[in-house]
């Protein structure tokens, strides 16, 4: 009896590793090249780890830029000088959001950190389109997290459960943040969004982000290898718990016209699916996927031994939507809407190079200080 038949034959029961269907031909292929190429046009989540370590080396890249560029300021511009990559802003989520506010009420895209607004409106879209995809697709953080719980798991063989008596509640903190920023950031009239927009500290937030790291305090330190920590034996433990991005892109998500769909008729109720999910969603149990924790990695996909039994689509009925296509939306979405920031001449932001030498040389004053989000006290000169 060939492997198939034995699988529907047990339809509930489990599948033992011996009778689990290869998911993907390129396994039976000899040359290692055409295997590498077939396997990357078949597995998901090579594809996946391949966008996200490009993204990755991007933000490095983009990184290293900045260090150059804030190292020829702190140099009085006796350094080798190194221009602002405007994806930096793309680590000032509070910033974008007080620019998506400003531009709502006056249509004025301010000239501080445009980009960082546009970055904002990518993301946003990439999660109304495809769930929390730029989470397990893009981001830089959630592929630092996922790569930590992947080593915590193969060098402890797992991670640790959280009992859904704890698990409730702690995810709950991520949208008490979320609430407290766009709280915040919804109290604020349009006189003080642009008096913190074009304040000394705001145009200067990047670099102030970057000198916060350089010269971190040791409770920042111990913060962040707690947290690295953490995350090694928790899945997802920043992710899930406390990003308020996160939150935001979840409830997002909800809007989404494509989920995990589950045809029930062909399930075998092997519960490989929900094994596999990072965001521990009981999958084998969901006709249609819409935990605002999915995100749409595909490894319940890729997991599933039936062939049409799980499946991205916009509806049950639907025709299924493999994950390259995914993929391809996700990125093209987002290199969509910031190409269009480029063409419109809203990427680079209006702050000229001898502004910024002069700001990264006064960096300490206390102009540049903020007390609780509120910025300090400045003039027009400052």
């Amino acid at each position: 009896m060939r492997r198939e038949e034995i699988v529907i034959a047990k339809p509930a029961s489990k599948i033992p590793p011996e009778l689990r269907r290869l998911p993907h031909p390129f396994r039976r292929e000899r040359d290692p090249w055409k295997r590498l190429w077939l396997r990357f046009q078949q597995d998901s989540q090579l594809q996946r780890t391949t966008v996200q370590f490009t993204f990755a080396l991007l933000c490095i890249w983009i990184g290293i830029e900045f260090a150059l560029f804030v190292r020829w300021g702190q140099a009085g511009g006796n350094a080798a000088f190194m221009e602002r990559p405007p994806g930096v802003e793309g680590f000032l989520p509070i910033s974008a959001l007080m620019s998506l506010k400003y531009w709502a009420e006056t249509s004025i895209i301010n000239e501080i950190h445009p980009s960082g607004l546009f970055i904002l409106l990518a993301i946003v879209a990439v999660s109304v389109l495809l769930k929390k995809a730029f989470c397990s697709w893009i981001c830089p953080i959630g592929t630092l997290s996922e790569s930590l719980w992947s080593f915590g798991q193969q060098l402890l063989g797992r991670t640790l459960p959280i009992p859904r008596w704890l698990d409730y509640p702690l995810r709950s903190l991520k949208y008490l943040l979320l609430l407290f920023f766009a709280a915040s950031i919804w109290a604020m009239d349009v006189p003080a969004l642009r008096s913190f927009i074009y304040s000394p500290y705001n145009k200067m937030a990047d670099v102030k982000m970057y000198l916060f790291f350089v010269n971190i305090t040791a409770f920042a330190f111990w913060t962040i290898v707690v947290l690295a920590a953490l995350s090694v034996v928790i899945k997802n433990f920043w992710c899930r718990y406390l990003c308020p991005y996160g939150a935001l892109l979840g409830a997002l998500s909800w809007l989404s016209p494509f989920k995990i769909t589950r045809n029930a008729s062909t399930c075998i109720d092997c519960e490989l699916c929900t094994k596999a999910c990072p965001s521990n969603i009981i999958v084998h149990k969901a006709e249609r996927v819409w935990s605002d924790e999915c995100m749409g990695c595909y490894a319940c996909v890729e997991a599933c031994p039936e062939k049409n039994t799980l499946n991205m689509q916009l509806t049950s009925k639907s025709k299924p939507i493999p994950s390259w296509v995914s993929g391809v939306l996700v990125v093209g979405v987002f290199i969509g809407v910031t190409g269009l920031a480029m063409l419109l001449g809203r990427w680079q932001n209006g702050i000229s190079k001898e502004e910024y030498l002069r700001r990264i040389q006064t960096i300490d004053s206390p102009v540049y200080h903020h007390n609780r989000g509120e910025v300090a006290p400045y003039g027009p000169n400052d």
